[in-house]
């Protein structure tokens, strides 16, 4: 019987596409260079060379000057890397390990928009070669990867999955914002549709991060981690959205409660507040689009939804109930809200549920300015048609801290109390000034 270090020898040298890669012969392929594609590549260009496709030649300006267009990664990441930047798609020819990463958001409908998802699967497929290898990251619902995407390959390649080209699947764990859980140290989940290309996919991803390799027994499997990873998520958020509500009623403070109840060994310390972004809010419906083509109406999912989907309409009426509790006229009201973006410390205004709260203050007649040092005004202007105002000049009668960029955490209460009427109200909407606040009137969900 041969010895364990015999057989890894012979995987090692059965990897005919992992050991190609390894010594240059035959490149990466990324399509879709955002918040998951691009710090991927870089991390795939220390190993491997690499050939990154994104169809926006204006973000290909960007990278090749060494700029993220997503201001995640410093411009020495981009250094001494085997890596090419390219908006032409002929150029994925060169690659025979494609992967891609492209954004699968929702619709209007809350219905999942994959016509990025399919383009890439046809621009790939147009660059196929027998041997070559497709993984997909992007986020989809259980099945949409065998299902929905091969046969665009097959179709647009003349190839046949698990014959002349290798599939895998490799969920993407990009936490925006985040600089401890970046994708060189995190778990990489991976799966093939066969034993040896999971070795040869698992031998390639191993060679980018130091948080180790778990192999998915199915596509499918990964396809349901990643979704529900998101979704488990969105509840316990619309929990404690939902307990904020019930406690404010009852006159108890809700980070008290959970500061209390958090110091028993498993309780899970999540916090109330708006849910928007791209993973979230959205990956729950991709799963929903999926139990309902099986016949299934989830409960619980739903549930949750509604509740984050709806916080911002609590938010403003809570805000204009403190207004009101103050002799102050709504109507004539004024208030400054501070931070636009989908979450603390990015720039990425998407999806951002900031924006759902000022329309629903404005349906109560308040006049709402808005501050941002992160957001560019242009796009801002560009996706919502609002103006953010450089610098903020009170009085307000309310300042509503929605998203808590670092900047913003560190402002002084004398700082506040100069944009604020005498009796104006600090909203806090993620307690971050808990416990620092003496002397204005400070609430906190």
């Amino acid at each position: 019987m041969p010895e364990p270090a015999a057989v890894e020898l012979v995987k090692i040298k059965q990897m005919r596409i992992f050991n190609d890669l390894e010594s240059g012969l035959k490149a990466v392929s990324v399509t879709g260079l955002g918040y998951v594609g691009l710090p991927l590549a870089l991390q795939m260009a220390q190993h491997f060379r690499v050939i990154a496709f994104d169809r926006c030649p204006a973000r290909i300006e960007m990278m090749n000057r060494g700029k993220d267009p997503s201001n995640e990664i410093d411009a020495d990441e981009f250094e001494g890397k085997k890596i090419e930047f390219t908006s032409d798609e002929a150029d994925l020819r060169k690659a025979h390990f494609h992967i891609v990463t492209v954004p699968t958001p929702i619709d209007q409908r809350r219905v999942p928009e994959m016509s990025a998802l399919f383009d890439a699967s046809r621009s790939v497929a147009k660059s196929l070669k027998k041997g070559d290898y497709v993984i997909y990251e992007s986020t989809v619902y259980p099945g949409c990867t065998e299902e929905d995407c091969v046969p665009l390959l097959e179709e647009n390649s003349g190839l046949k999955s698990g014959v002349d080209f290798k599939l895998g699947y490799s969920p993407e764990r990009i936490n925006p914002g985040d600089k401890i859980h970046t994708v060189n140290k995190i778990v990489k989940v991976v799966s093939a549709q066969d034993e040896q290309s999971l070795e040869e996919v698992s031998a390639v991803y191993s060679k980018i991060t130091s948080g180790g390799i778990y192999k998915a027994p199915s596509i499918k499997v990964a396809e349901a981690a990643k979704v529900i990873e998101n979704t488990q998520r969105d509840l316990n958020i619309a929990f404690v959205n939902e307990l904020a509500i019930i406690f404010q009623k009852m006159g108890i403070n809700t980070r008290e409660v959970l500061e209390t109840a958090s110091t028993k060994w498993n309780f899970m310390p999540f916090k109330p507040g708006l849910v928007g972004g791209h993973c979230i809010g959205v990956d729950p419906y991709y799963l929903l689009y999926k139990t309902r083509k099986l016949g299934y109406e989830p409960e619980v999912i739903l549930s949750g939804r509604r509740i984050n989907d709806s916080m911002h309409l609590w938010v403003a009426k809570k805000l204009v109930q403190l207004l009101t509790s103050k002799g102050v006229n709504p109507v004539k009201s004024k208030v400054l809200v501070m931070g636009l973006s989908f979450k603390e410390n990015v720039t990425d205004i998407r999806n951002s549920k900031v924006f759902d709260l000022i329309a629903e203050l404005r349906s109560f007649g308040v006049e709402v300015e808005m501050v941002d040092p992160l957001a560019d005004p242009a796009e801002v202007k560009k996706l919502y048609g609002e103006s953010v105002t450089e610098s903020p000049v009170g009085p307000y009668d309310a300042v509503l801290l929605a998203v808590p960029h670092r900047f913003y955490s560190d402002l002084s209460e004398e700082y506040l109390q100069k944009l604020l009427k005498a009796d104006g109200v600090f909203f806090d909407l993620k307690s971050v000034y808990a416990g620092r606040i003496k002397n204005l009137n400070h609430y906190m969900i």
